[in-house]
């Protein structure tokens, strides 16, 4: 590889959140662990992004600032060139996180006590979102056929049946479990909005991390008639690791529904993003493919690593096929008696910190999500640790 993923940062000093999330479970933890946690990547940022900015930094004043054209032109251009999708840029409404653009949508669209719906288990801010908007949270849960998941359309279409659930909000690729949507299933959730006149909220921040033999069709896509009751959420954080800068790009092609969720945004935030994002963004997309497809790589190799390791030292786990993202979904159950036995475990004696299934829904009590992009030699070491920890300490029942 050309790039650099193999270089181990310490981002205690750093104030991450994620390392400070492990502090925060246990205050113990020896110097040399690395959570693999929260969904931002343990890998250097690309160089073009870095010495872009620093570049940036030597002939800009830090005040006020619009996107340019430029903005706008690599980001519809990468819509193109990635997923062939073709937007204009009068649809970009610019937000700094997908969750903030969520919250817009539900307050804009949805009265409350009013139902949406969300299909467990899924990333958690969804529901946390529709409650702090007052709004009701509706859940179909997807059928899981030994770590193979899929829709329950029967059970969508029941839910969605109901007139006060009034918007859908969709996560793809799926977070936590990973899967990829066929053209086929998203035809068939959009075909179930449309008859019920459900307003469809599309949540792709993972649409660039697509493993090999998978490809990942942009819902709104498929037809003008579903982009006319959609808003998709996109955004650099996931597949550059820009998460800290914070930009996203909302893309809403219906005018009328654009207008009615800017009328909201304006109650809630002002015009600007953070004058770095705009620049971060704009270098991702005109620099660093290159360094994507190499990421994918890596991604695929510390995916076939973990896959490998559960078979040999945990051959009762169930995990899930990663197609996109990099959070790998494993079901542990056979080995412990309840989550909090788990959780105990993994962060007390493993010194492993993960996403703990349960926080997705009650469907993923017993679950960890485990975050991959991360250089392969800390993966390795990591599992092991659980390894080893589990052989000293055996806690199946």
């Amino acid at each position: 590889m050309s790039y650099d993923f193999t270089t181990r940062i310490n981002r205690q000093p750093q104030n991450s959140s994620k390392w400070q999330g492990m502090r925060k479970h246990n205050p113990e933890v020896p110097e040399g662990i690395v959570p693999l946690s929260v969904a931002d990547m343990e890998l250097k940022n690309p160089p073009e992004i870095t010495e872009g900015l620093k570049q940036f930094l030597d002939n800009r004043i830090l005040g006020y600032t619009d996107a340019g054209e430029d903005y706008y032109t690599e980001t519809v251009n990468w819509m193109q060139r990635r997923h062939h999708w073709t937007i204009d840029k009068d649809w970009l409404v610019l937000l700094p996180g997908v969750v903030t653009a969520i919250n817009v949508a539900v307050r804009a669209f949805v009265q409350p006590r009013e139902k949406v719906a969300i299909l467990t288990p899924v990333y958690y801010p969804f529901k946390k979102t529709i409650e702090a908007c007052g709004c009701r949270t509706v859940t179909s849960s997807l059928i899981n056929q030994d770590g193979v998941y899929s829709i329950n359309f029967e059970d969508l279409e029941t839910k969605l049946a109901d007139p006060n659930v009034k918007m859908l909000i969709f996560c793809s690729p799926h977070n936590p479990i990973g899967r990829v949507w066929t053209k086929e299933e998203l035809m068939k959730v959009g075909e179930l909005c449309l008859k019920h006149d459900i307003l469809i909220v599309s949540d792709e921040i993972h649409f660039d991390l697509i493993l090999p033999g998978h490809e990942h069709t942009v819902f709104a896509s498929l037809s003008k008639e579903l982009s006319d009751r959609m808003i998709v959420c996109t955004s650099v954080s996931k597949t550059f690791n820009l998460a800290g800068m914070q930009c996203s790009n909302i893309v809403i092609s219906n005018p009328d529904l654009r207008a009615a969720y800017k009328a909201t945004m304006s109650c809630y935030i002002n015009g600007h993003l953070n004058i770095m994002a705009y620049e971060a963004a704009t270098l991702a997309y005109r620099h660093c493919e290159g360094w994507l497809d190499e990421l994918l790589e890596l991604l695929e190799t510390n995916r076939k690593t973990a896959v490998d390791f559960f078979a040999e030292h945990f051959p009762k786990a169930i995990v899930s096929p990663l197609e996109g993202t990099y959070l790998l979904w494993v079901d542990l159950r056979v080995y412990f008696t309840d989550q909090n036995e788990q959780e105990e475990f993994m962060t007390k004696k493993a010194l492993l910190f993960l996403d703990e299934g349960y926080l997705f829904g009650e469907e993923g009590s017993g679950f960890e999500r485990i975050n991959l992009a991360c250089p392969t030699s800390l993966l390795k070491e990591s599992l092991m640790r659980l390894a080893a920890a589990y052989q000293n300490n055996p806690a199946a029942t």
